[in-house]
């Protein structure tokens, strides 16, 4: 099984903390769909024999597009690849796209998740991140959306200036309140080369919190684990039933494709990645190539991304895999690096199963940092 992930580089104005790739200007809009059908099918050999289980567009903001040209790249997807039936398709959308008559539409346009932008209830928090919507937009996006979709996601960030635990709590219990099944929350982080880095550098915003952002995490963690949700990532909490397949699939290394300016494509022993350039990258693909890079990931490549995506999970690392995958090496490597952080009670072993305790699931990408394997020149 595998996944295809289709990055749309548009957005209608620049979040002060976004650093991922996209573009302003929508007047490239149809050439680029055109170009991300072009290569979907240029690509069709790299999964020759897989079942795609995932569709999942992300950006940028995808729900800019019309429900017709989202339904025409995943009709080329179909035309190219073997789709499991009912995949998942996922849409990530920001909620002023979100109208009444287009929420009860896009299931006729075989999507069947959608994954909502909603960030904060609160309309102090959307200014400070230049959110696109306002707090009312938010509510009533997914007052709709529950009437049409089962399969809900909404993004929430913690630990913005200003935003104390009461203020948290009440962010909380209003995605509460709309019977959602799954929530990604994040820390908010100073990117550089973002408005926010220039807005903390001079001073107008303060610098986030750690300490903060910490016993927020902690909050949401306890909060949603006591309404039954599962704490599956380190940034994803979800009803049985209700995980992400298209992010589970990252963290379990599984195949995907990532069609798309700047998007990242894995084969279990390559990477590879588009070119972050809307121009060059639509001048590549109307040539009939790709215009991409691609590494050929070592064994301690291979093992180091083990280690980061199972410490993140709830199904840890097996150290046995460590062993029999990566080899004796890694394994007392591994073993004796996590000794310190067992004792310290940041993660645990149990039933060769090396994982994160509550304490240390908000350090989980620093500890899985210092139990990387940084081979010697």
């Amino acid at each position: 099984m595998a996944g295809i992930y289709i990055h749309i580089p548009f957005c209608k104005q620049a979040c002060h903390y976004c650093d991922f790739h996209f573009s302003t200007s929508l007047k490239k809009r149809a050439e680029m769909v055109d170009t991300l059908v072009a290569e979907i099918a240029l690509r069709k050999n790299e999964f020759a024999g897989v079942q795609v289980e995932t569709i999942y567009f992300g950006g940028g903001t995808p729900s800019v597009l019309t429900n017709e040209e989202i339904d025409r790249l995943i009709s080329a997807v179909y035309a190219h690849y073997t789709v499991v039936p009912n995949p998942e398709i996922t849409l990530e959308a920001n909620p002023d796209d979100l109208s009444p008559e287009r929420i009860a539409e896009l299931p006729n346009y075989r999507i069947n998740r959608l994954s909502i932008g909603i960030q904060s209830f609160f309309e102090d928090d959307l200014k400070l991140m230049n959110r696109a919507h306002d707090a009312a937009q938010a509510e009533a996006c997914l007052t709709e959306a529950v009437k049409h979709f089962d399969n809900i996601s909404i993004d929430l960030i913690y630990g913005t200036p200003g935003m104390d635990n009461t203020k948290w709590i009440a962010n909380i219990d209003k995605a509460l309140s709309f019977g959602i099944p799954h929530i990604s929350s994040y820390a908010l982080t100073v990117e550089p080369k973002t408005a926010l880095a220039k807005f903390v550098k001079a001073g107008t915003i303060p610098q986030p919190g750690e300490e903060q952002a910490h016993e927020q995490f902690l909050i949401l963690a306890d909060r949603l684990t006591q309404e039954g949700f599962v704490h599956y990532e380190l940034s994803n909490f979800g009803r049985e039933g209700f995980f992400s397949k298209n992010n589970t699939a990252y963290w379990l290394g599984k195949k995907y494709i990532g069609i798309g300016p700047s998007a990242h494509s894995y084969d279990g022993t390559h990477r590879s990645w588009n070119i972050a350039n809307n121009a060059l990258y639509l001048k590549g693909i109307a040539a009939g190539s790709l215009p991409a890079e691609t590494e050929t990931l070592t064994v301690a490549d291979r093992y180091n991304e083990y280690i980061m995506t199972g410490l993140r999970t709830i199904w840890g690392v097996d150290v046995n895999r460590v062993r029999d995958e990566f080899g004796i090496d890694y394994y007392n490597y591994l073993l004796a690096e996590a000794n310190k952080y067992i004792a310290q009670g940041l993660l645990s072993l149990d039933n060769n199963i090396l994982k994160t305790t509550r304490e240390g699931k908000f350090l989980a990408d620093g500890l899985a940092a210092d139990l990387f394997f940084v081979a010697l020149e």
